[in-house]
């Protein structure tokens, strides 16, 4: 592997511009006291101010095209900028690259129609409005995702989804959904049987139901996770995004980059919470003259995390080169190992620094308990990691002359 850490000479001047913004604007005590302890709607309004500052700096939405306002970033210098923001709990949301809303930006622009792009993916682009992704069921496995009862069935120029999901995260005052539901049940592949369908969430028959508690923090506004029910929802054929059938190959195709974007935020948050720990280490005593840091086990937790926390931006970077270079189906290896890889990296480094903080670290005086408790999924969504380890070790196997099956 000859990929490196360091970001691109020419990306220095943007890194370290937002790099400063972070630090300045949002890594402040009260910004992000007020994002841990209060609910988002009540940091609306200065989030807002502080998206404006992002506009006028010029590091708002970085990877969406210039021509839709962004920065026109690749995939590879997205993943450092991503990096950068995980710092902060509200870094992406600051600069408009949060998800879902990023990845259903991507969709839009590479599938959307005409008519699509401008009635939702250009406010989208402006942050005028927010999005959420319906796919995950609550009476059926995320494991097997080809596997859904939500429906949309034909009826003339319409279609009329009926269906239950839950994980739709930011549900919550997001203008429209992107829903995956069974449009072709007869379809041979399972793989082709579902389409991507734009519902408003106006549209008569959409409930949101509940923001479901994730470890007793229910969230609201784009910090929750929604159950929501389709009843009869009667929306246009043309809200369908690209072919019929096609739903579950878009969803790959969006979460491929949308694995790079995720990963290097959560190397983002690794980074914090090292940098948590260690100050902690290096001022905390434990006697007169004793610094907690000389214990022989928080020394081997610096050292572990810091080595998991280089290889795991080591492994994305890696993957996001084969993504450029293969396109997502070629580098499916890759991202699945980043997904399980990562993830752990994450619990155990998070682990580690809050332990340090001891009973500091369990309260939101610090983000570590706000990570603990939202990034647990991290090992969950997107498919679990036995999945993905499953996936990995087939291929290899494979490639000895040995096919697994599964």
């Amino acid at each position: 592997m000859t990929s490196s850490t360091e970001a691109p000479t020419a990306q220095t001047t943007l890194l370290e511009t937002i790099r400063r913004f972070v630090d300045t604007e949002l890594l402040h005590h009260h910004v992000e006291r007020r994002f841990l302890t209060r609910p988002f709607r009540e940091s609306r309004a200065h989030l807002d101010g502080l998206r404006a500052k992002a506009r006028a700096l010029g590091i708002w939405a970085p990877f969406l095209p210039v021509e839709h306002g962004g920065l026109g970033l690749s995939l590879i210098e997205y993943a450092h900028v991503s990096a950068v923001l995980g710092r902060s709990p509200i870094g992406h949301y600051v600069l408009n690259c949060q998800a879902p809303d990023a990845g259903n930006m991507e969709l839009l622009l590479q599938h959307g129609t005409p008519e699509q792009q401008a009635r939702w993916l250009a406010p989208l682009a402006r942050g005028e409005i927010r999005s959420c992704f319906s796919m995950t069921e609550p009476d059926l496995p995320g494991s097997n995702p080809v596997w859904m009862n939500t429906t949309a069935v034909a009826d003339g120029n319409d279609y009329v989804i009926d269906g239950h999901k839950w994980f739709t995260s930011s549900a919550d005052g997001a203008a429209f959904a992107i829903v995956m539901a069974v449009t072709n049940p007869e379809a041979p592949m399972p793989h082709e049987r579902a389409s991507l369908i734009i519902v408003p969430l106006g549209t008569p028959g959409f409930t949101l139901e509940r923001n479901i508690q994730i470890m007793g923090d229910e969230g609201d506004d784009y910090a929750s996770h929604g159950e929501v029910r389709y009843s009869g929802v009667r929306v246009p054929r043309a809200n369908r995004i690209g072919a019929e059938g096609a739903g579950f190959r878009l969803a790959q195709e969006r979460l491929g980059p949308g694995r790079i974007h995720h990963c290097m935020r959560w190397i983002g948050i690794c980074e914090r919470a090292f940098h948590l720990m260690c100050e902690r280490a290096a001022s905390r005593q434990l006697a007169p003259g004793t610094l907690l840091g000389s214990k022989q086990t928080v020394q081997n937790w610096i050292a572990e995390s810091r080595a998991e926390i280089d290889a795991a931006t080591l492994l994305v970077l890696d993957a996001a080169r084969k993504i450029e270079a293969h396109g997502t189906q070629g580098a499916r290896e890759a991202i699945s190992t980043i997904k399980f890889y990562v993830a752990n990296v994450l619990q155990q480094v998070l682990d580690r620094a809050l332990q340090v903080h001891g009973a500091l670290g369990m309260t939101d005086d610090t983000p570590l308990a706000y990570w603990y408790r939202h990034e647990r999924g991290a090992r969950i969504y997107d498919g679990p990691d036995e999945v993905h380890k499953a996936m990995v070790a087939r291929r290899i196997l494979k490639r000895y002359g040995a096919d697994v099956g599964g």
